[in-house]
């Protein structure tokens, strides 16, 4: 096999196989910046596969399994980023709970041929832990793009005129699949205790893999209910922008990178109080947290009928931690740490 030079070496390729399938989920989100944060910290990108020592997989489709076995044979090294688990896989598609043990037997299956294992958080990395992987694990943020998502009024202006919301009106907005786990029925009966408040809700999934149940529900969703489907990022920061509040009822999650959006663009945030969220994202100081429809509908009004400029401003703060150029220079160390990066 023919040496590298060592500049050669140091060189990164995002493999981005499953990119279609995944581009309007979190993991499509995570491949995204993670273009970004190598670009903004002048890490060396490989353009061809052949050029590159390094080697990031983000998805567990069978084409990555042998992308990353491919890799390995041909001396590279492989970071595997970690965004699936069993937990977040229950209860989102047709047939995924009965899937979910076969998905974390083909999960550890796939991370263990990584050199590393990336994962949002510490819950996640304790939970790929609990698996069994041998394989170093360190949790390292999705990052958010703090540049792009901040608090602009004249964005916010351009959605609620595009939506015609009148003066005045609340709004709560919300994102995420049609799936049970990421609380689509928490949202609609929170929806219908509030009928004074707008709700929207962006995003969706392919017909076929939403359950029955979850269709009837919107189907039949109250008056006060508008789900507009995908939207653009540009139009996603002008929701984000637009809005009183941002809640999210998802039941599991590694990271949850729309939480991040929001705080970046300072908008009030209610998010589940779930373990993931334990640690950093602090109940009155950064978000509110809710455990039933009852209190979001709580924490919605605290929202509306107080001052929030505190929480948005620690949000924000949190958020820039988060930044894509912070994220970037916290890989370079997990590069170094692992052995993985000449220099």
């Amino acid at each position: 096999m023919k040496k590298r030079s060592e500049n050669e070496e140091q060189k990164i390729y995002l493999y981005k196989g499953g990119l279609s399938i995944v581009g309007k989920s979190g993991v499509g989100s995570a491949i995204r910046h993670q273009e970004q944060m190598l670009s903004e910290t002048r890490m060396p990108v490989a353009a061809r596969w052949k050029e590159a020592a390094i080697v990031h997989i983000n998805t567990v489709f069978p084409d990555s399994l042998l992308a990353s076995w491919l890799a390995k044979r041909q001396g590279k090294k492989v970071v595997y980023y970690g965004h699936s688990t069993m937990e977040d896989f229950r209860d989102s598609f047709v047939g995924s709970n009965k899937a979910a043990r076969l998905l974390k037997k083909w999960i550890c299956v796939c991370y263990e041929t990584g050199d590393v294992v990336l994962t949002p958080t510490e819950y996640s990395m304790g939970l790929l832990a609990g698996y069994g992987i041998r394989k170093p694990i360190y949790p390292l943020t999705n990052g958010v793009d703090t540049d792009f998502f901040q608090a602009d009024k004249e964005a916010g202006k351009r959605f609620r005129d595009r939506f015609q919301i009148p003066e005045g009106k609340k709004v709560v907005i919300s994102a995420g699949h049609f799936m049970r786990r990421k609380g689509i029925f928490d949202f609609l009966h929170t929806a219908a205790g509030m009928p004074e408040i707008l709700f929207f809700w962006f995003g969706g999934g392919n017909r076929w893999a939403v359950p029955r149940d979850v269709k009837h529900a919107i189907r039949n969703r109250p008056a006060n209910v508008r789900f507009p489907g995908y939207i653009s990022q540009q139009e996603l920061k002008e929701a984000y922008c637009g809005a009183d509040a941002f809640a999210f009822f998802s039941y599991e999650e590694t990271e949850g990178i729309v939480v991040l959006e929001a705080l970046s663009c300072e908008v009030p945030v209610v998010v589940r109080d779930i373990p993931v969220y334990a640690g950093w994202l602090q109940d009155g100081i950064h978000v509110y947290k809710a455990l039933h429809d009852e209190d979001f509908r709580q924490r919605l009004n605290q929202i509306f009928s107080g001052s929030n400029s505190e929480m948005t401003e620690a949000g924000r703060r949190l958020a820039q931690e988060r930044g894509l150029c912070q994220t970037g220079k916290r890989l370079r160390e997990i590069y170094r740490a692992a052995g993985i990066c000449p220099r």
